[in-house]
């Protein structure tokens, strides 16, 4: 399936969720449905911290909607670290990446390369 936008009140979520995590990093799994992110899904114990978040997805129920991950970057920056590419390569087909003042102008989404790429806001 191919992402190519994003409902407005997941977006909102991940970045409320990042601005209550923060100065520790937020990080959740996207589901999408007709090639929309609708839903942020929150592993259980995922562990975070100023520096990293580890979820644990072997924890989660196997689910096609699935496609990628979002997480925050308390430092500002919102490219992908290479800790981040080695995640982007492993499990699913676009990531988001908000950084501090995680606001509409703070993300980026990316493909499993850690190629930049465009979402809507639907």
């Amino acid at each position: 399936m191919n992402i190519f936008a994003i409902e407005r009140g997941a977006l909102e979520f991940i970045l409320g969720a990042s601005r209550s995590r923060h100065p520790q990093e937020f990080a959740a799994v996207l589901r999408a449905k007709n090639g929309v992110i609708t839903e942020i899904l929150w592993p259980p114990e995922t562990i975070s911290s100023s520096r990293s978040a580890v979820m644990k997805l072997h924890m989660m129920p196997i689910d096609p909607s699935a496609c990628g991950t979002a997480h925050s970057h308390p430092s500002g920056s919102a490219s992908p670290s290479q800790e981040d590419l080695m995640l982007f390569a492993k499990y699913g087909r676009v990531h988001i990446i908000v950084a501090s003042p995680y606001d509409e102008h703070s993300w980026r989404a990316y493909d499993h390369n850690g190629t930049r790429i465009e979402l809507k806001v639907k």
